[in-house]
């Protein structure tokens, strides 16, 4: 461990530091740079609107470089209000400047509209020629993607009515649920040591506590209140999902599943493999919770999915500065480099860890390109926080490198491929403390198990979504729902699922309204699943190859979006998304934990 680590103070979870981007809202530089922007975009839209198709390749370059620098400063401006409201949704100055940003934002993106509008009427000829051009090179796979949505564009006048109408519309309500959810206030538990948590980050932990009691009260706690508020959630989704059918009546998807695997530069066919191939191994989740509930001498409810195998089986708690230490120590047994940039995070407080109230809900890695990531979490001193915490590095670090080697368009990696290297690093994580636990046998069942538990989460509850999913925008393109609706789907899909192995408590019915994903971007879920498929096949391969393996997927991280997903996967790993043998592959890593498991019954 590096001195400058340990020297900071991490005897608590941290808050983030984003002077980085901005001071304060009273930044001065915050209105310049806001200013500059509409300036910038104006002058832009003044100089090349209606000339795009007489561009020479030089010049062609030229806007792109203009336009990633716009959307640069864009992504600082939207960022830095973004994250204050995410860490308090009750910051109201946050929110109101947020809102204030999103409009003005909006407008220049309606200025700039025109550009892409105008590449995509160009004819075939031409745009094989620019793709052709050597300088154009580095944006090869962004003008591709550009001609993908050719047959999707509206005109400018509608294209620039559509971006309007999300401040008031589909981007309106999504702000609505998380603003309602970040102010509702739970029950409080108390756990049979005396401690009173309140949180929902603190009550989600208790789903780990040995006491079968407390881990339904925190579970019923939570949803009660997304009881109380369903017919809310409902409505919200409802119109989520209503837009987005009038999103591909206008543009022409035959669904929002199509329109969504074309952004996500995922095939059909190979979505279509995910979910038959998950779904014919439901058996392998079945398995290994009636394994958990003979341990525990009951049937499992859904409240004790978390639950620690035997009622005496204390693990102890990992600390914030604790889990830091640890995780830069696997990763430093992966390679040093990529440790070290993992300390800096901490060192110059790129994450907010701190549990409070109003603190929005779940984790996630926000990247500022040219700059770097922040990550937000809840850590709760368990090892699922310390899981949360490498999951969302590995996401910092993949920018990290996509930030030393790629431009601005090429900086958004494809959904499956963004994924990756965050269960790497879970993966990573796991195999070292594994190692760190032996003699400990409480402990590296308790490892051994959270992977398991982990597998099937992302290869059954999240592909379990995108069900939910497909069926919720297949009742929008015929009309209407409701909250009951969407209830009733989720449970038919839960007690499929879970067979006679998990009772299916019947609160259930209101927990997909926890999950932001749905409200934020359809079928992300899927892609969780994607990506730890293969992630496994990655990580199968460094095992077999050692050191030998970190370049090529160095390299894979740092291609970003500069390339096709399934070609980079080839080219960098040898991994094949679309062999259905790396699908068989997962399941049967997990068939192979269950059977090592059993062995030890």
């Amino acid at each position: 461990m590096v001195q400058s680590l340990t020297s900071t103070k991490l005897d608590n979870p941290q808050e983030w530091d984003l002077s980085d981007l901005y001071t304060g809202f009273d930044d001065p530089q915050l209105e310049q740079d806001l200013e500059a922007l509409k300036t910038k975009a104006a002058d832009f839209r003044d100089q090349f609107r209606g000339k795009v198709a007489e561009l020479n390749a030089d010049r062609l370059a030229e806007c792109f470089k203009t336009l990633e620098a716009i959307a640069q400063t864009s992504g600082y401006l939207y960022s830095f209000p973004s994250l204050i409201f995410s860490a308090d949704t009750r910051n109201t100055e946050a929110k109101q400047f947020l809102d204030k940003v999103m409009e003005a934002l909006t407008a220049v993106e309606n200025q700039l509209l025109f550009f892409d509008l105008e590449l995509q009427g160009l004819t075939a000829e031409q745009f094989d020629q620019l793709q052709k051009a050597t300088i154009l090179q580095p944006y090869g796979h962004y003008l591709s993607k550009i001609a993908k949505y050719r047959p999707h564009t509206l005109s400018e006048a509608v294209e620039q009515t559509r971006n309007q109408d999300s401040l008031t519309g589909r981007q309106a309500f999504i702000q609505l649920r998380s603003i309602h959810l970040g102010e509702q206030q739970y029950e409080p538990v108390t756990t049979p040591d005396g401690k009173t948590v309140s949180t929902e980050a603190d009550l989600s932990a208790l789903a780990f506590h040995p006491n079968p009691e407390t881990r339904e009260a925190a579970y019923q706690s939570v949803r009660k209140v997304m009881n109380q508020h369903n017919s809310l959630y409902g409505y919200i989704l409802n119109t989520v999902a209503q837009d987005h059918k009038i999103e591909n009546q206008m543009r022409g998807y035959d669904s929002t599943l199509h329109k969504q695997l074309l952004a996500d530069e995922v095939s059909e066919p190979v979505f279509n493999a995910i979910m038959e191939g998950t779904h014919s191994r439901f058996d392998l989740f079945q398995r290994y919770y009636r394994l958990k509930g003979q341990a525990i001498g009951q049937k499992i409810r859904l409240c004790d999915i978390y639950a620690p195998w035997t009622i005496d089986e204390q693990i102890p708690p990992i600390p914030y500065k604790a889990g830091v230490e640890t995780l830069i120590a696997a990763l430093d047994q992966f390679d040093p480099n990529y440790a070290r940039r993992a300390e800096e995070f901490f060192i110059k407080d790129w994450v907010d860890a701190k549990v409070r109230p109003g603190k929005r809900g779940g984790a996630f890695c926000a990247y500022s390109y040219g700059k770097h990531s922040y990550l937000l979490l809840s850590y709760t001193d368990d090892y699922n926080s310390l899981f949360t915490l490498a999951h969302e590095m590995g996401h910092g670090l993949h920018f990290a490198w996509i930030d030393d080697r790629q431009t601005y368009f090429n900086s958004n990696p494809p959904m499956v491929l963004a994924e990756i290297a965050s269960t790497f690093n879970e993966l990573l994580l796991l195999d070292y403390l594994l190692k760190q636990a032996k003699g400990d046998k409480t402990l590296t069942k308790s490892l051994i198990t959270r992977q398991l538990e982990d597998q099937l989460n992302l290869l059954f509850r999240q592909s379990t979504i995108s069900r939910l999913e497909l069926l919720v925008h297949d009742r929008a393109a015929q009309g209407s729902f409701d909250s009951t609706f969407v209830n009733d789907q989720w449970m038919k899909l839960y007690q499929e699922l879970c067979g006679d192995a998990v009772e299916v408590l019947s609160e259930h019915q209101y927990d997909w309204a926890r999950i932001g994903h749905i409200y934020f971007k359809p079928y992300y879920c899927y892609q969780y699943t994607a990506s730890n498929i293969v992630s496994l096949a990655c990580y199968q391969k460094y095992l077999e190859v050692g050191k030998d393996f970190i370049p090529g997927y160095l390299e894979l991280l740092a291609a970003g979006g500069s390339q096709d997903q399934v070609a980079a996967l080839r080219q960098y790993v040898g991994v094949d998304i679309e062999d259905p043998e790396t699908i068989r592959g997962a399941l049967t890593y997990v068939e192979n934990l269950l059977n090592q498991l059993e062995s030890t019954l």
